[in-house]
């Protein structure tokens, strides 16, 4: 996993302990944090320009600060089972970490010694893959190895949802411009095998439902489940392997691979806003626009995408390589070429100078740059003319 700060530093998170710091600029190692976990280190997100939170198979997350790399600032344990994504709230300052033990963890840095900070246990779920924020940290998304897709509407960090503590506003398949009607209209409170622990709520949080529809608004923390429709999937189901979020919060990008790992590919869908249908639906659901087949190269390895820091376009990895992608050949906003009907994503250029299969990829949030890590460990920045 790479990572970038606003200061021009990238982080790479490695297969086994270790944590590297480049200048990509230059392109000079900066620190090899040999020791940075006992297991392998999954992801590093940056909390400001100085502080970056990192997170690992030994279960737990660690604080670092880049003024001072010889010692963690400080180490979190909450989790039972490996840890795989970091969120970020700047406003309230709130880290959010989610695991392969299926739950999704507060931290309040605001209040963090070398001994910890205080969490909580926000969310829980099965099948549990990647978490993110949208930009305004409005909507938490969490996809799943079950081909579940769960959005978290108007949320509210500062509460924890119990088991049936929050209303499941509408279980249902994604829509293309073709049937959005007709699907807009079906419902159901939970699709058989949906993977969240849902029990009936108890009768305030049922008034709380009751006067939430009468007010034609959705509660906080509201609970959407939606199966993304993948053109051309297999029968045999998907995982949605990969998550990301447009820097402007219009859509979400998802990577997903049939469940017999013989098929992948790349997925944009928009997000719907207005006022709902029904009173007790969200204020958004998804729509597919854009995707594109990926190489079925590297099967049974997860694959990092990313959007640019405009969300013109799109870096994935493709086998030895990486691919950049367009929703048009002008590489224009998603707003301004969304198709009636979902269309190919169009590719701008390939770049392949690994000998390895390519399993992460992102762009300078501050350059015109990008840096791509394969399975060997070797990390490549390019620098693409258009």
């Amino acid at each position: 996993i790479l990572s970038r700060s606003h200061r021009s530093v990238l982080t790479v998170a490695c297969e086994q302990t270790e944590v590297l710091l480049f200048d990509p600029i230059s392109s000079k190692h900066i620190k090899t944090l040999s020791e940075a976990h006992e297991d392998c280190v999954n992801n590093i997100r940056f909390l400001d320009n100085r502080l970056f939170a990192t997170c690992s198979d030994d279960t737990t997350i660690a604080l670092w600060d880049l003024r001072k790399l010889n010692t963690k600032v400080c180490t979190l344990h909450g989790h039972t089972s490996w840890v795989k994504n970091i969120e970020y709230d700047t406003n309230t300052r709130l880290l959010v970490t989610s695991g392969f033990d299926g739950n999704v963890i507060i931290w309040d840095t605001n209040r963090y010694t070398e001994d910890g900070c205080p969490h909580k246990k926000f969310f829980h779920t099965r099948f549990l893959m990647r978490m993110r924020l949208t930009p305004d940290c409005s909507k938490m998304l969490i996809s799943t190895s079950s081909g579940y897709l769960l959005i978290l509407h108007d949320l509210d960090l500062t509460k924890s949802l119990e088991v049936g503590s929050y209303p499941i506003l509408r279980a249902r398949r994604t829509t293309s411009s073709s049937d959005l009607t007709t699907s807009s209209s079906s419902s159901g409170p939970r699709v058989s095998g949906s993977p969240c622990h849902h029990s009936d709520s108890n009768s305030s949080e049922k008034h709380m439902s009751r006067a939430s529809q009468r007010d034609g608004v959705s509660p906080r923390n509201s609970l959407e489940v939606v199966t993304p429709e993948v053109l051309g999937e297999s029968d045999h189901g998907n995982c949605i392997t990969s998550l990301q979020l447009h820097p402007k919060g219009w859509a979400t990008l998802l990577r997903c691979s049939s469940n017999s790992d013989d098929e992948e590919c790349t997925c944009v869908y928009e997000f719907q806003e207005g006022a709902p249908v029904r009173p007790v639906s969200p204020r958004c659901s998804l729509r597919l626009t854009h995707y594109i087949e990926e190489a079925n190269v590297g099967r049974g390895y997860i694959k990092e995408l990313c959007f640019s820091p405009d969300g013109r376009m799109i870096s994935s990895p493709h086998g030895y390589g990486i691919r950049l992608l367009g929703f048009d050949k002008q590489c224009s906003e998603l707003v301004d070429c969304l198709p009636k009907e979902a269309s190919p994503l169009r590719v701008i250029r390939s770049l392949y100078s690994h000998n390895d299969v390519v399993l992460t990829t992102k762009f300078s949030p501050t350059h015109c740059q990008i840096a791509s890590g394969c399975l060997s460990g070797r990390v490549s920045l390019y620098q693409p003319k258009f």
